[in-house]
Order: C-alpha cells, then structure tokens, then sequence
C-alpha cells in the first residue's frame, strides 16, 4: 500500500507517520518539498505516486493568527485539501482528512455532537476548515474526514500540554478557563485510530471505503474544561511547590477569535463502524505525559 502524508512535521503527522508506517510505504514530504498553497505541486505529487490513500494531516491551526491571516488560513484548510480530493479521484485514490470540534458554535445543549449535529463555525480557523470539509466531501473522491478535538501531544512544540507544564514549573498560579468544556485528545489516539479505520478497510484487492464514506468523530472519550484538564496536567507532574490553577470566565481572557463554549464529541459511530475502543481522556494524558517528562 502507498500512502502519501501531509503535515508530518504537526502534532497529528507526527504520529502518523510511525503508526501508517506498519501499514505501507509512505510518504511524508515537509512544506518544502510539497508546497500546500501551490496546486501545480499538489497536482504533480499525487499525479506521479498514485497513492492508494492520501492522509492529509496539514493544516493552519493558529486559531487566533487566523483572524489576521484568513486567507492563508483559507489556503491551506479549505482550497488545498479540496484540490488535493480532486487530484485523488483522477488518480484513483481515497482521501482521509481530519477535521476540529471548531465546526460547530457549543451553542446547543445536546452534546457531546454527533456527525449530524448542524454546524456554526465562529471563528476564521473553523469557516476555513469546514469549507475544506466540504470540498473533500464534494470531490468525488472516496473519502473519509475524522473530526477530532483539543488535540495534544508530548512533542515541544506548543500545545496546550506543553504550555500548562512549562507554566506550571514556573510556580505562582494559572488562571484558566472554567466555562469552555471539550474533549482533550491525544494525538497518538488519532493516529492509531487511523491506523486501525485502514487496516479495516484494506483486503486482498487493496483499500476500498465502499460503503464507510462519510464523517468520524475521532477523539477521547470525555467532557471537560480547560481548568479542569489544567488541574489534572499539574497533579500528574508532581511538582515540589504547589501550583494554583483559578477558574476563570471566557469573557475574563479575551482573545481574537471566538472558542464554542462546549464542543466534547461523541465517538460512538466510529466504534460501532469500526469496532474501535476509544480511551478516556485522563488514561490518554497520563500515557502522553510519561513520554513528555
């Protein structure tokens, strides 16, 4: 099996590429040798591998930077993954691309969401990533889109994890958001969710999504907030001197774009499609934070 990967240097891809590894040969070229905002690149790297799967795992996450730069955030979460769908049915390849909670407004009093729920996007980050949603969905292309959430990992870039255990080596206290609640999510989780949904779906003719197309939720189980996974991070590192975390309201901490105040999602289609056990959040975090010390 050949599988060509995006973004292999993002939290996500970089998981990817030591789970789809057991799986094929892949190929994972970075942005310089595959130029997302370039679809004469794109075209030309699906055109002379002919994949059997694209996993397109790019995308522009600095939900607040987007604000200022949408259409580079466009670029890259909507026009290059639509392109890259299309490049997929001539090529005769199936296409997974990953989605965000950020689809949808936390508005609605039913959550966690579900695949059908209606989506609202509030901010720049989740218009751009829904209209790639919707191109992949439109392409032709077989094609799966894994929703996932909150997501994190041990590398040292930023994330979420990294940034409450460097500020919490730090001493003092953390002020935290108490009123927006999700589902942390392990990067490791998506990709080995991943993973497995291929392993499924491929025979002795090769990979097929006949008859699975469609959207995932792919993510741990739970609903949090920030303040509580926050807590949960800071008990789990030990630390000689106490850390204060103090709950705090959205509206106390303004930023430039607008978060869903709830957007924990509901795994239970891709378990039942799939047979897949997803794991509690706080057992994720615990494994991730092991690798992260």
């Amino acid at each position: 099996m050949k599988i060509l990967l995006t973004g292999k240097n993002g939290q996500t891809g970089w998981e990817l590429q030591r789970t789809l590894s057991t799986l094929g040969e892949v190929a994972a070229p970075d942005r310089y040798d595959l130029d997302l905002v370039d679809p004469g690149a794109i075209a030309a790297a699906i055109g002379s591998m002919k994949p059997d799967i694209i996993v397109n795992a790019a995308a522009y996450t600095a939900v607040d930077r987007a604000e200022a730069e949408p259409e580079k955030a466009r670029m890259i979460n909507a026009i290059a993954p639509t392109l890259m769908a299309q490049e997929a049915r001539k090529a005769g390849s199936a296409i997974i691309h990953y989605s965000t909670d950020y689809v949808f407004d936390g508005e609605t009093l039913e959550i966690p969401y579900t695949e059908e729920a209606a989506t609202a996007p509030l901010n720049v980050y989740g218009h751009t990533k829904l209209e790639g949603d919707m191109g992949v969905m439109a392409s032709g292309a077989p094609y799966l889109i894994l929703r996932t959430a909150w997501v994190y990992s041990a590398m040292a870039r930023p994330n979420f994890l990294a940034s409450v255990m460097n500020r919490a080596r730090q001493g003092g206290e953390i002020r935290m958001v108490a009123d927006q609640t999700g589902s942390p999510t392990w990067a490791r989780v998506v990709a080995e969710a991943t993973a497995q949904i291929i392993s499924k779906l491929s025979g002795p003719k090769g990979v097929s999504f006949e008859g699975f197309e469609g959207v995932y939720n792919v993510a741990c189980k739970g609903n949090v907030t920030r303040f509580q996974q926050a807590r949960a991070i800071i008990k789990r590192m030990k630390l000689d001197a106490p850390v204060d975390v103090i709950p705090i309201k959205t509206a106390e901490y303004p930023l430039p774009a607008r978060r869903p105040a709830h957007s924990a999602l509901s795994v239970e289609k891709v378990e039942k499609t799939f047979g897949l056990c997803m794991p509690q959040w706080e057992q994720s975090l615990g494994l991730c934070m092991e690798e992260a010390r």
